[in-house]
């Protein structure tokens, strides 16, 4: 009734009886559901977006997650993390949680935290919750501090009034 085949063989079609134990190879398990994925520990995370040196990109970037300028950018950047590199040039608006400017930016800068390093460069204006500037960067602009500088519109607007 049964007939043997070997397993694993190329060409032969792998039908194991029911008493014949099961191989244990991740290949033949199934699939797992997707209740298991919620159980599992959660990944790590992606690197960094890197624009290398000889990338020059006209046009916005925007992203959920970090990313590295190496190269020069002229248009605004959104991202989590933004680091400019030393050789790096941005022309526009750059917001993200974390900044780090190693290299050049002519325009705004709005983050939570604000970090200008000895080789930095910025003309324009630098909207923060905490900054922190050292010796030799270089800065042309004003200095904000808000509670919320990722708004865009500055402070939260005062609720309006409701008639009677």
């Amino acid at each position: 009734m049964f007939s043997k085949s070997k397993i694993n063989e190329p060409g032969t079609p792998a039908t194991p009886s029911s008493d014949a134990p099961k191989p244990a190879s991740p290949a033949s398990s199934p699939a797992p559901a997707a209740s298991d994925f919620k159980s599992a520990a959660p990944k790590a995370k992606p690197p960094a977006s890197q624009l290398s040196t000889d990338l020059h990109i006209t046009g916005n970037l925007k992203t959920t997650g970090d990313i590295q300028i190496e190269g020069t950018v002229d248009g605004d950047i959104r991202a989590h993390l933004l680091t400019i590199g030393e050789g790096a040039t941005v022309n526009g608006e750059c917001v993200a949680d974390d900044v780090v400017v190693n290299g050049r930016i002519v325009g705004t800068v709005r983050g939570l935290k604000v970090r200008l390093t000895s080789t930095a460069r910025v003309e324009g204006d630098i909207i923060h919750k905490t900054i922190a500037i050292e010796s030799g960067a270089h800065f042309e602009g004003s200095v904000q501090r808000q509670d919320d500088p990722l708004n865009a519109g500055g402070k939260a607007k005062p609720a309006p009034k409701h008639q009677a």
